[in-house]
């Protein structure tokens, strides 16, 4: 990177999963907090169908208005990445006009939730690329985004974690008694889900066993991969993780525990689902959360270690349930949660002191620390 200029970050968002419009969002709070004297920004946008074009740097875009959803404009100006270490340079196709090279970039922020995005397949192309990016890797990125994965990784590193079973389309179909008599035996009611989805879509409380049939369908139209997930009877706490920085003398260090934070759905919603999360007022989040001295601590060192069992790096929130008892089960770990105005990850790392300007730029540093692939 040249002396003379700045430090070139591209912030893509959009995708093609059923998070895109929460990836929008999440982009037009980076947008806005990225301190334009120290980044060079250029947005970068997936539309639905999964066409790469040159975004446009307003926030005021990237917004939910009236209850009307944000959505990447796929006839703007395409633009490619090419998965080639020995350049880094992005280029703009306008079919009106020349092509042209946008410049090398530093370092990519992908601003994207779910699948196409955070499950290691944009990761593989930025380490095909050899390009910084902000978040975790291939593998991490993978594991944390299946949940019945994630679940095994967890356990194997001795977290604790709720009984589950994971329903494959193969088993659905040849062995369904069995499955059916797994699921039963969790204890009604269950939580049926997509393996590999996010902000809980697909996702249905099944309170008999008659309703099972609509609840796997309903989450086998997300993904053919189905978790179901025995209830918990608990408070949710999330913690955000930050990847240590680097000492003067290269040394990283160790990850860092954010406050906790505490979701509480109201009214007549029966769990924290999409239209809860975005679209009314029927959840009351509270940072810091109202619990002891003592399970914070639990709640922030299992944080640690789940990102640390999972290799992750960058950032995640990890999300629990902590019984009355005071026992605490890890329930899931996101690798690039929620940036929007409502979103707990910043809001906890702003109660902790950090503030959403300052974390931005945290994240893009230690990006840039990092070293990419294997060398």
């Amino acid at each position: 990177m040249s002396a003379n200029r700045k430090t070139r970050v591209a912030v893509i968002f959009g995708g093609r999963s059923s998070e895109h419009a929460v990836s929008c969002v999440s982009a037009g709070s980076v947008l806005r907090a990225i301190d334009r004297s120290v980044y060079e920004v250029v947005p970068i946008g997936i539309s639905t169908e999964g066409r790469w074009v040159l975004g446009v740097d307003d926030p005021d875009r990237l917004v939910i208005r009236d209850g009307k959803l944000p959505e990447v404009d796929s006839t703007r100006p395409a633009v490619v990445l090419p998965g080639d270490p020995t350049t880094r340079a992005l280029s703009v196709f306008d079919e009106s006009q020349p092509s042209g090279a946008l410049g090398d970039l530093d370092v990519v922020f992908p601003v994207l939730h779910g699948p196409y995005g955070e499950d290691g397949t944009i990761q593989g192309l930025l380490e095909l690329a050899d390009i910084p990016y902000v978040g975790s890797g291939v593998l991490s990125s993978a594991v944390s985004m299946d949940k019945a994965h994630m679940k095994v990784a967890l356990a194997g590193a001795g977290l604790p974690v709720g009984d589950y079973v994971v329903v494959t389309t193969r088993r659905w179909a040849t062995d369904n008694a069995a499955v059916r008599a797994e699921i039963a035996a969790l204890g009604w009611p269950v939580f049926v889900k997509p393996a590999r989805a996010g902000s809980s879509v697909g996702i249905t409380k099944v309170k008999r066993a008659e309703d099972l049939d609509a609840g796997m369908a309903e989450a086998r139209a997300w993904d053919p991969k189905v978790i179901v997930e025995a209830t918990v009877i608990g408070r949710e706490i999330e913690c955000g993780v930050l990847e240590g920085e680097h000492s003067a003398d290269g040394v990283q260090g160790a990850p860092e525990a954010s406050v906790t934070a505490e979701i509480r759905v109201l009214g007549n919603r029966e769990f924290y689902d999409f239209e809860a999360k975005y679209l009314d007022d029927s959840t009351e989040l509270t940072v810091p959360a109202d619990i002891s001295d003592e399970v914070a601590a639990t709640v922030r060192a299992l944080s640690v270690k789940a990102f640390e069992a999972l290799s992750c790096e960058s950032l995640a929130r990890v999300d629990f349930f902590v019984c009355a008892d005071g026992s605490v089960l890890v329930n899931e770990v996101n690798t690039m949660p929620g940036f929007t105005p409502v979103s707990m990850f910043p809001r906890m790392w702003s109660a902790t002191g950090v503030d959403y300007p300052t974390l931005i730029d945290r994240l893009l540093r230690t990006a840039l620390q990092r070293r990419s692939g294997l060398r």
